[in-house]
């Protein structure tokens, strides 16, 4: 023990809480669960969700009369049968032909002189003749389906939909019985079988049967790739005619296995296809046309007839829209899918997606396209559809996915069918015809609305978030919101999705290293400050990167005009927060909200957590202290608002002025109104509020290092407050506490006041229950004690027996022991605490032992008073 006249104990230097002497790393910063500089959080902004689907909603910037429409009409005659013939693999060499100068007109006097026409090539007429008779018999048999349904008794004479036919030994089924070959064909001969409807009847002789008896070759079985296949050079079903002109291009072998396989279509189609297209024709329940759809798309995938290359393709779509009339949900939906898998373009793939969109406006018919996988065929339209040329269709397309994406239920699934990766691989496409041609796309910001309005829905699941990361959207976006500036819903709907990835750690450190956000964002600020829902959203963003990161605010605070920028929007909202009868928008878009006021109190709360992390930085806080704009909007905001009017804002406000208190530097406006500061948090202080007398605590706990405002607290009686304020249950409240009672203990004259008051009763309770799990409150509380103590002549007359007793048991024991902590500290965390418990507290604790031992007369140790 030392003696009362050791040379250790004459230094009688007060303890204060240190503020500025020991300049911390940022890493400290963020590390301490307590530090003078705070950073401030605040709630997303609220976006409810539309009442009704549509391609552009209620608070879109476009008139009607500037965007596309979300309800119409659609029928069959809306789609058209000239996109429906299929496409000829076969490119035709140009004529060479030389233009020649017409002829001199004849004389007057010779009328009936003509000119000598050479002869016809007789293999050209046998051609010609040829041609013309299929386009004869071809037109003779008018549409796949006629009209009007053939009579009962025609019907029954129409073969059975799965009559077969086998070569060799094999039996051949015809109406259900089994003949050997020559049987068969005797049979043929006796009785003429009649295997299409196609408006009419005909026989097949004997050779067309056996010769189309052919079994499916294994591509066709294994329904193989419909790219593998070889492009037909004709659409005409009667194409395997050798004197067609294509017939001449290939070797003869080519040209009989080519013939073979229309022959195997020919069977397919008469044997499968037919009888489905039948039932299409002449059914009138809804339920079984949908089964009647199911089947045929299965049967066309079975024998690889789907896609454009298919010659019969054009009969079958035209059979197909006439089912569009029906006008049932389930129907078109099954209509759609089959539509869009033979690949139809131009104006029938714009219609089959207005009608899938049409069906998506209703949420009841989610289920209907959830059973269905539309959204695969869908996302095949997005994925291979050309963007330039059917803008309009994939305008609608994609229209219906965002439909679709704003149920949960649909996210999962298309995530995994990679429709982050599309819609990405789209946007980059138009950014890309951007930059190539200087111009936007025609209609591309109607498209862009849909498409980042489907990334917001998506981005709420954590797969998706990380495939965005994964190929640099962040990035991309800035692209199209700096290419769209114009466009305030695309850029409204991107600061949607940028206000919902930078709430997460990985997603805001990559937006923030993009340096080129920053002035965009401030331009977008200037461009649509009266904009409520686009720059609340913007500030938000702003608030969440200078959160995370000194780089950020630094970038920022660097940029042109930023603080004016911040400010002016600042005025703005805080003159229409006084007057809230002004309208907060111009021109005829302005929406009149629920809650205007609400609307506009978000924006400051907003922007005053801007200001509140950028002056978390050692640069910048100083800066923004003196700057009297800052801080006299900042203390406006106190000045007519309370806490009850607008929690958020009021505590956000204080919690701007208490980081810019931190910095005691020359011209601090703070420090130059330090008395009217804390006149205003007086009401701060005594409200009801546990958050706001926080934050007015805090805020006392930098300005008390001044003697005047010291004397304001005597005076006003807030010393008794802050003692009262020791005995809460809240640990920072009572450290924040603990911390303008400290800076009070450095006069001499206030130490009675305080002893009076039960402060060091209150004192020694704090370091009673918290000082073994908190050495930060454990040493600031013994700071305090060691400065009451600074004239002690008599350790029991300056704390009192018990006090003093309760002094000497509980330091001993935390000098002998380590800090305590719990498991919900990770390990980096408890050695810091625990490095702090050894350097900073039991130094402090060891002096103020020494000093109470020094100064006491030892009597029988008093047990512990229990809490």
């Amino acid at each position: 023990m030392l003696s009362p006249n050791d040379p250790k104990l004459e230094k009688r230097d007060p303890f204060y809480r240190s503020l500025v002497a020991k300049q911390k790393t940022s890493a400290e910063i963020i590390s301490e669960a307590r530090n003078a500089l705070r950073t401030v959080g605040t709630q997303r902004p609220f976006t409810p969700q539309e009442g009704q689907r549509k391609l552009f909603g209620p608070a879109s910037s476009r008139t009607p009369e500037n965007r596309p429409p979300s309800s119409f009409s659609l029928h069959a005659s809306n789609f058209e049968s000239s996109d429906s013939r299929p496409i000829s693999g076969a490119r035709l060499s140009p004529l060479e032909l030389k233009p020649k100068a017409p002829a001199a007109p004849p004389a007057e006097g010779d009328p009936g002189l003509s000119l000598p026409k050479p002869p016809v090539d007789p293999v050209k007429m046998r051609r010609i003749s040829s041609a013309r008779a299929r386009l004869f018999r071809a037109a003779s048999q008018g549409a796949l389906l006629p009209d009007r349904t053939p009579p009962a008794a025609e019907r029954k004479k129409t073969v059975e939909s799965r009559d077969t036919i086998s070569m060799g030994d094999s039996p051949v089924k015809i109406n259900g019985i089994y003949l050997t070959e020559p049987k068969a064909a005797d049979h043929l001969k006796s009785r003429p079988l009649q295997l299409t409807y196609d408006g009419g009847f005909r026989e097949i002789k004997e050779q067309e049967v056996f010769k189309g008896a052919t079994p499916l070759p294994s591509h066709r079985r294994s329904g193989g790739d419909p790219g593998n296949r070889r492009p037909r050079a004709s659409s005409c079903p009667n194409s395997s005619d050798p004197s067609r002109p294509g017939a001449r291009a290939g070797p003869k072998a080519d040209l009989q296995e080519e013939d073979t396989e229309m022959e195997v279509d020919d069977v397919f189609w008469n044997t499968r296809i037919v009888p489905i297209l039948y039932k299409l024709e002449t059914e009138e329940d809804t339920e079984m046309l949908c089964a009647a759809c199911t089947q045929l798309h299965h049967t066309l995938e079975e024998g690889n007839m789907l896609g454009r290359k298919f010659r019969r393709r054009s009969g079958l779509l035209k059979t197909l829209y006439k089912l569009v009339d029906f006008g049932s949900d389930p129907l078109s939906l099954k209509l759609a899918k089959l539509i869009l898998a033979l690949k139809v373009s131009r104006k029938n793939l714009l219609n089959v997606c207005k009608l899938i969109f049409k069906i998506s406006r209703s949420e009841k018919n989610d289920s209907l396209i959830q059973s269905d996988s539309i959204l695969e065929s869908l996302l095949e339209v997005l994925r291979s559809e050309d963007l330039q040329t059917n803008t309009e269709a994939l305008l609608y397309c994609m229209g219906a996915i965002k439909f679709i994406s704003g149920n949960p239920g649909f996210l999962n699934e298309m995530i995994s069918k990679g429709a982050v990766e599309i819609l990405m691989n789209l946007i980059e496409q138009i950014t890309e015809i951007a930059s190539k041609c200087g111009t936007c796309l025609p209609n591309s910001g109607h498209l862009l609305v849909q498409m980042t309005a489907t990334l917001r829905n998506l981005v709420d699941s954590p797969p998706a978030r990380s495939k965005l990361l994964s190929i640099g959207a962040m990035t991309q976006l800035c692209t199209v919101m700096g290419q769209y500036t114009s466009d305030k819903d695309v850029c409204t709907n991107i600061a949607r999705i940028f206000s919902k990835l930078t709430s997460y750690r990985d997603c805001c450190i990559a937006l923030a290293n993009y340096s080129r956000c920053y002035a965009l964002f401030l331009n977008l600020i200037n461009k649509y400050q009266q904009k409520q829902d686009l720059v609340v959203r913007i500030v938000f963003i702003l608030g969440n990167l200078t959160a995370k990161s000194n780089q950020a605010r630094e970038q920022l605070f660097k940029e042109e005009e930023s603080i004016p920028t911040l400010l002016s929007l600042f005025r703005a909202f805080h003159e229409l927060d006084l007057h809230p009868s002004r309208p907060a928008g111009d021109g005829d878009e302005q929406r009149k909200p629920r809650k205007p006021r609400a609307l506009v109190e978000d924006v400051l709360i907003k922007l005053t957590r801007v200001l509140a992390n950028l002056a978390i930085h050692p640069g910048i806080g100083p800066a923004l202290a003196t700057d009297p704009q800052v801080v006299g909007l900042l203390l406006a905001t106190l000045e007519y608002k309370s806490i009850d009017d607008c929690e958020e804002l009021v505590i956000n406000t204080a919690a701007a002025i208490n980081n810019l208190s931190y910095y005691r530097v020359k011209h601090s406006v703070i420090q130059d109104q330090k008395l009217h500061v804390a006149e205003l948090l007086v009401k701060l202080l005594v409200s009801d509020n546990t958050d706001g007398v926080l934050e007015a605590v805090h805020v006392f706990g930098n300005l008390s290092q001044d003697r005047a405002v010291c004397d304001f607290i005597v005076r006003k009686n807030l010393h008794k407050f802050m003692i009262a304020l020791l005995d809460a249950t809240h640990q920072d409240m009572c450290f924040s506490a603990c911390g303008v009672l400290l800076n009070l203990t450095v006069d001499r004259d206030k130490h009675a006041i305080l002893r009076e008051g039960g402060g060091v009763t209150k004192l020694v309770d704090c370091l009673r229950d918290f000082g073994p799990t908190d050495w930060q409150l454990a040493c600031l509380v013994c700071k305090t004690l060691w400065n009451l103590s600074d004239t002690i002549a008599n350790a029991s007359s300056c704390f009192g027996d018990e006090d003093t007793s309760t002094l000497l048991v509980l330091l001993t024991s935390f000098l002998d022991e380590e800090l305590a902590l719990d498991g919900s500290f990770d390990q980096d965390l408890k050695n810091y605490h625990k490095l702090h418990w050894e350097t900073e507290f039991k130094p402090v604790a060891q002096q103020l032992l020494n000093r109470i031992q020094s100064h006491h007369t030892f009597l029988e140790p008093l047990p512990i008073p229990s809490s």
